[in-house]
């Protein structure tokens, strides 16, 4: 009697420990699972990180290569605030070469992604180099202009 009594209690505390075991990993992986599904939603890989600084780098050139610094932050924070919007495309990319079909014409957000000509054309490599630290700036440091005070046809005055 006594050797069955051990013996029942000791298959109920392995039971027992089974099934708390089984309980933790249970909620360990559901925590994982979780967590995975948040952070691929919110870290990028270095490759696509890359590309999208790519597309704003190309588009600040052709939008204004030969502006001042300041003209090219503002076509970047043009471009990253249709990207923010959302209704323009899903990311930087999609966004630099996103095209409408209106009255039968194709149109793009940004001129320079329907003209032919305009990718053809050679590449000022210094131009492009400021372009691409701009991207660098908007794109990865946040950086922006807080105001801009006045503005002409020709340029804009900061605050």
């Amino acid at each position: 009697m006594e050797k069955s009594f051990r013996l029942v209690s000791l298959f109920l505390g392995f039971l027992v420990v089974f099934l708390l075991v089984q309980n933790i990993t249970q909620k360990k992986f559901t925590m994982l699972r979780e967590a995975q599904a948040y952070s691929s939603q919110d870290v990028m890989s270095i490759k696509v990180r890359e590309q999208q600084l790519q597309c704003l780098a190309q588009n600040i050139y052709r939008e204004a290569g030969y502006e001042p610094f300041e003209g090219k932050v503002a076509v970047a924070q043009v471009t990253m605030n249709r990207v923010a919007k959302g209704t323009f495309g899903n990311d930087v990319c999609g966004v630099v070469y996103q095209k409408n079909v209106i009255m039968e014409k194709v149109v793009c957000q940004f001129s320079w992604a329907c003209d032919s000509a305009a990718k053809a054309r050679p590449v000022n490599h210094a131009a492009y180099q400021e372009s691409y630290e701009v991207a660098k700036k908007v794109l990865l440091e946040g950086f922006f202009f807080k105001c801009i005070k006045r503005c002409s046809l020709l340029s804009c005055r900061l605050c």
